[in-house]
């Protein structure tokens, strides 16, 4: 039902955009019946209708459209979309008032019509809402171009030290990937915002819950993510969380903000939790935790108990005869009973 009201909205919708840009390479507005194309749909993960999904270069972004359903909202969201991501320098005194709490791409070309900078361009078109790109040319730019055009990283903190892009400017899987690693952190947070986006991308959470002002706990879970788990990086999203406001998933697994720091697995069938977080830096201990999930070995002693030669990894947190705690983002994956984190905030 909803499909068919938004059907002649969105249409309407991509008559206005195809007006303002004619050239049909610009902007292209498409539909897919996933009954027909189930394949589609599996490859995307689409697992509720509608579903607006935005490509740039062929890649699916990872942020779909929530905006509202009117002609003149989805037009003004490609208006956006068109927008330049890029804000160029005039003078390099710029630089150094940059919003250093931001992760900035900046890319120092001699000439905007190259192709260094449209790789730049293609990459920043992808990436603008987890970077702050910007760009200088020409005079502006020579005194940063020393060997030539240059991209760097300037990570968030005052002191925090740049870092060169040193692989091909016109290689854009390259560069791409160097960018991607510097604008998505390994360890995000998850908030009520970007929950149900986090869940779509399908991968099993490993959360740690901390304080919001436990900054010690979340560098040294980020420490031990990059030294034990940079391998397991697109078979499990790290998160961390704050303990206040998820007090929620906290009570799943029979825990409250006083226990807190709590790093927790969430498979969105169960959640299951690491014994203790000061065996956070044992060595490999936090890595056979994430093993154990991918070989079900966590799901299997949480039904069964323990293996007859091995301790449970997860904490048990009820009594074996009785069902594991349920995920608690379970609401959030692509089920026929869904809701929203929304929904649960306003429950809490």
């Amino acid at each position: 039902r909803f499909s068919q009201m938004l059907h002649p909205i969105f249409e309407e919708a991509s008559n206005v955009i195809k007006e303002e840009y004619p050239d049909k390479n610009q902007v292209v507005f498409a539909r897919v019946d996933c009954d027909q194309h189930s394949d589609i749909a599996q490859r995307y993960r689409i697992s509720k209708y509608p579903t607006l999904k935005l490509f740039r270069n062929g890649m699916m972004m990872k942020r779909e459209y929530r905006g509202q359903r009117s002609v003149t909202a989805i037009a003004d969201y490609i208006r956006q979309q068109k927008s330049n991501p890029i804000r160029e320098v005039q003078d390099l005194e710029e630089i150094s008032s940059l919003d250093r709490s931001r992760r900035n791409i900046i890319g120092y070309f001699e000439e905007k019509d190259s192709d260094n900078y449209r790789t730049f361009e293609r990459v920043a078109n992808i990436l603008h809402d987890d970077c702050v790109f910007l760009s200088a040319f020409g005079a502006i730019s020579k005194a940063e171009r020393f060997s030539g055009d240059n991209v760097i990283y300037k990570p968030p903190g005052e002191n925090a030290p740049d870092m060169v892009y040193l692989g091909s400017l016109t290689n854009f899987d390259l560069i791409y990937a160097w960018t991607q690693d510097k604008c998505v952190p390994l360890v995000r947070e998850i908030t009520f915002e970007n929950g149900e986006e986090l869940t779509e991308e399908g991968l099993p959470f490993l959360i740690l819950f901390h304080m919001k002002d436990d900054l010690e706990s979340l560098e040294k879970f980020q420490q031990e993510v990059a030294r034990q788990l940079i391998g397991e990086k697109g078979t499990i999203n790290f998160l961390h969380a704050d303990c206040d406001k998820f007090r929620h998933p906290l009570l799943h697994i029979q825990k409250t903000p006083a226990d807190c720091p709590v790093i927790a697995i969430d498979s969105f069938r169960h959640m299951y939790v690491f014994p203790d977080f000061s065996d956070l830096s044992v060595p490999g201990k936090l890595k056979q935790f994430v093993l154990d999930l991918h070989s079900g070995k966590l799901h299997r002693e949480f039904h069964h108990g323990p293996d007859p030669t091995d301790v449970a990894p997860g904490q048990p947190i009820q009594d074996l005869a009785s069902s594991p705690p349920e995920s608690s983002f379970q609401k959030l994956a692509p089920s026929e009973h869904r809701y929203t984190l929304l929904r649960e905030k306003d429950e809490l």
